[in-house]
């Protein structure tokens, strides 16, 4: 894992296992939403935000939008690098640009804006986020 700074994009390695595969040896196109959860859900944590402590804050995080591309396939053993980086915030939501890159050349295979809105986990509803996640994301941009 890479630390994100500001202006940087925070760095996930990601090896593909041919349960990401369909049977050709190529990465399956949901799978690709997996690997930026994860990144961002990395990015998060890189950034001494406990993710049990927001469960037991009532707070959760839901995808709440996403604009896909893809480009290039990524293949069986690829090893790859998925961004996460932070662009925008509001009071409950944060937006990111993600990309998915082989890691050998850093050739773009996909490449994703993604919103995230901050929701009370026992409504569902939007709520605020909270005041150590926009101190974070004042800084990233």
């Amino acid at each position: 894992m890479t630390e994100h700074s500001a202006g940087k994009a925070f760095e996930l390695p990601i090896r593909v296992y041919i349960e990401d595969t369909d049977a050709g040896g190529i990465v399956f196109h949901a799978k690709y939403l997996h690997f930026m959860e994860r990144a961002r859900t990395e990015w998060v944590r890189s950034q001494g935000v406990g993710l049990r402590a927001g469960l037991e804050d009532n707070i959760s995080y839901v995808v709440q939008r996403m604009r896909l591309h893809f480009v290039v396939p990524a293949r069986l053993d690829d090893q790859l690098l998925v961004t996460a980086e932070p662009v925008a915030s509001s009071r409950v939501w944060m937006a990111f640009r993600q990309q998915v890159l082989r890691a050998a050349d850093r050739q773009l295979l996909c490449e994703a804006d993604v919103r995230v809105a901050c929701v009370a986990l026992d409504t569902g509803k939007p709520r605020r986020l909270p005041e150590n996640m926009q101190e974070i994301l004042k800084k990233s941009f």
